[in-house]
């Protein structure tokens, strides 16, 4: 009796351990099962997260390539080019129109060289897996990253074979070495190992490069001089170019401090980024006021403060991020008709 009790003991035992180790076995189950249910998805939602996905990856299409060309910043390629040509005008009243094209061929191959190489940098990283906008060619992984690259590359050689072209029109061999620096700048922008655009120093860059050195390098090559409207003018459209890369740094604010892309807006914040934005649309104003004490017709820039300010009010007011791509397509445009009118005040009887 006594030994069949202890195999009984020994028996029950056994079955309240197995059964413990059951429950706990089974609320660590449930617990991971919880834990992923709650976990949320990272990445690009536009794109599959895993190659099972069941989501459809639908085929790149042209308006694909016209979208990562980011048509919406070709203005501020222009502007520069306008506003450049028109201060030669000042000082040579003969219009070099084949030498002014081949600048905004430059101007224009370099800004959406600019775009597609920043699509592939990015996209590589993964940047822009964490984007609030539409997928980018490389990051949605429709397109390879080697023919995003390969059409920066192309773009970026349409624009040193007119820069070529200009050099050896104006026998100005030392732009060469500006045209280089171009180059440069715009590839180092986002690639490459360091890229400057990701420890806030990419408004620096689009001030110098899209503002006073394409203004004024446009004016050089067609006079061999270059006047204060050039200066003045090339500030102006600089400063615009600035305040849109600022509205756009702005709309991805969040997304970049996840990326680890610390941009001028990651660095000084939301408050500071939209009063700086605001100095950089009022600027090129006052710098047109100054300038219609000379030219009277300067005055008519300040036309471009009804929809700048209005871009100014979204900066300020914005809900969702996706609403501060109106504001930069309106300063965008802005900086174009503002080109437009210093170039009338410039050239009147052109």
């Amino acid at each position: 009796m006594s030994s069949r009790a202890s195999a009984c003991a020994r028996e029950s035992m056994w079955g309240v351990a197995a059964s413990t180790h059951r429950k706990k076995s089974g609320k660590k189950k449930s617990g991971t099962s919880s834990g992923g249910a709650n976990r949320r998805p990272r990445g690009n939602p536009q794109k599959p997260a895993v190659s099972g996905d069941p989501r459809p990856s639908r085929p790149v299409t042209f308006g694909d390539w016209l979208g990562a060309a980011r048509l919406r910043t070709l203005p501020l390629a222009v502007a520069p080019v306008v506003v450049g040509t028109g201060a030669a005008l000042v000082v040579d009243h003969r219009l070099h129109w084949v030498i002014a094209l081949a600048c905004l061929v430059v101007a224009l191959a370099l800004q959406i060289g600019v775009n597609f190489a920043n699509d592939y940098s990015d996209g590589v990283r993964g940047t822009d897996d964490h984007r609030v906008g539409p997928a980018r060619l490389t990051a949605s992984r429709r397109v390879a990253p080697r023919t995003v690259l390969a059409v920066a590359v192309v773009f970026f050689g349409i624009a040193a074979v007119a820069g070529l072209a200009i050099v050896v029109r104006t026998q100005h061999w030392w732009m060469l070495a500006v045209g280089a620096l171009c180059l440069v700048a715009a590839w180092f922008y986002t690639g490459g190992k360091r890229p400057y655009g990701y420890y806030g120093l990419g408004e620096l860059a689009v001030f110098v490069f899209f503002g006073l050195v394409a203004t004024v390098g446009t004016t050089f090559v067609q006079v061999g001089a270059v006047p204060d409207e050039a200066w003045l003018g090339g500030v102006g459209v600089g400063l615009l170019a600035c305040a849109v890369l600022l509205a756009n740094n702005l709309r991805d604010i969040d997304q970049d401090r996840v990326a680890g892309k610390r941009t001028l807006t990651v660095l000084v914040g939301k408050r500071v980024t939209q009063v700086l934005f605001t100095v950089l649309i009022l600027v090129p104003f006052a710098i047109a006021g100054v300038l219609a004490v000379v030219y009277p017709v300067a005055l008519l820039a300040l036309l471009g403060l009804l929809p700048a300010l209005a871009a100014v009010l979204i900066v300020w007011t914005y809900g969702h991020p996706r609403e501060l791509v109106v504001a930069l397509s309106i300063t965008s445009l802005t900086s174009l008709a503002y080109a437009g009118f210093l170039f009338w005040a410039y050239a009147p009887g052109i």
